[in-house]
């Protein structure tokens, strides 16, 4: 079976071929006109998406081998996302679809997301808990099996990837603010500002960022670099808050949930610091990483999990619509 994997929830327009749980290809375009504004403009997403859709396809298809006549469908983001964005992407599938005569499956993101761990990991196997991290979501959950989820946690406010962005621009760093911070981070020493960790009392598994981007913001007001503390200091200082809290809230699942797998999924679980600590706090369990190429948004997840539905008939007919607001649950 061979499934053509379109994503387009929000800045990244995407494409890949999978082909029997592999994945022969993933190409990932990523629309940098939005650094300028210091986050993604839904319009201009969309208008991005439009132009750079159809080369996308077409490499993704070159670099497989593959030919539009063997393609035995296509997966397509429907949610979550933005609006414009996964409409452009949907109809970019359907129309190709129709034209084809194959099934368009649509994909829940999040859960592409989650099982880009399989990718990771063939021998990956239920139950475990899942920490999904990005831009827009902030989540623990307990993954029995397909379709099977129970929710942990999520934040109250701000997801942690949103505490990347926001405090990357009071920092006057640029867009995407995670990898910005992360690189600015290196050499400070992450003990020398202490900033607030939400939502730590006992036994809470929920979570809470916006107290922390406005104490990062009040700090900033009145900082001013000395000898005995500098800018990535504050940076580092400002890192590690968040990351303390995602594995503290990962060590509490783990230990309520009696599982002894963990997997990382979202843009977040790129970030080197994360990974260091979860495996260092956690070393007594499997904690799994996707690759770096499948942690931000992507097409090969969406055809991964695309595949999975087709094989146990689990999708709807091609009328389904966009859903933005799309949970898991």
């Amino acid at each position: 079976m061979i499934v053509l994997g379109i994503e387009t929830s929000c800045d990244e327009t995407a494409a890949a071929i999978c082909s029997n749980g592999k994945i022969l290809s993933n190409i990932v375009s990523q629309q940098l006109v939005h650094s300028k504004f210091g986050g993604v403009i839904p319009e201009i997403a969309s208008r991005e998406h439009e132009l750079l859709l159809n080369q996308v396809v077409n490499r993704a298809m070159f670099e497989s081998g593959t030919k539009l006549k063997e393609l035995n469908a296509i997966s397509v983001t429907q949610g979550p996302g933005l609006a414009g964005t996964l409409l452009t992407g949907i109809s970019f599938a359907k129309g190709l679809g129709l034209g084809l005569g194959i099934p368009v499956v649509p994909v829940n993101h999040l859960e592409g997301h989650i099982f880009a761990n399989f990718l990771a990991n063939e021998k990956l196997e239920f139950p475990f808990v899942c920490l999904l991290v990005s831009g827009g979501h902030t989540q623990l959950w307990a993954i029995q099996n397909m379709s099977e989820y129970i929710l942990l946690g999520e934040t109250r406010d701000d997801a942690a990837g949103e505490a990347f962005d926001k405090g990357a621009r009071i920092l006057d760093l640029s867009y995407p603010g995670g990898p910005e911070i992360e690189k600015a981070a290196i050499g400070g020493n992450p003990e020398k500002v202490h900033f607030p960790r939400s939502l730590i009392s006992k036994d809470s598994l929920e979570f809470s960022f916006s107290g922390l981007k406005t104490s990062l913001l009040y700090y900033m007001d009145d900082f001013k670099e000395t000898k005995s503390i500098k800018l990535n200091d504050v940076i580092a200082s400002y890192q590690k808050a968040i990351i303390d809290v995602l594995v503290e809230k990962v060590y509490r699942a783990l230990s309520i949930t009696g599982f002894k797998t963990c997997i990382i999924a979202g843009g977040v679980a790129a970030n080197q610091s994360l990974r260091k600590e979860l495996s260092s706090v956690l070393d007594s369990k499997e904690i799994i990483f996707p690759e770096l190429s499948f942690c931000t948004d992507n097409a090969a997840m969406i055809g991964y999990v695309g595949e999975l539905k087709l094989k146990n008939g689990n999708y709807e007919s091609i009328n389904f619509s966009v859903k933005p607001n799309l949970k898991l649950i």
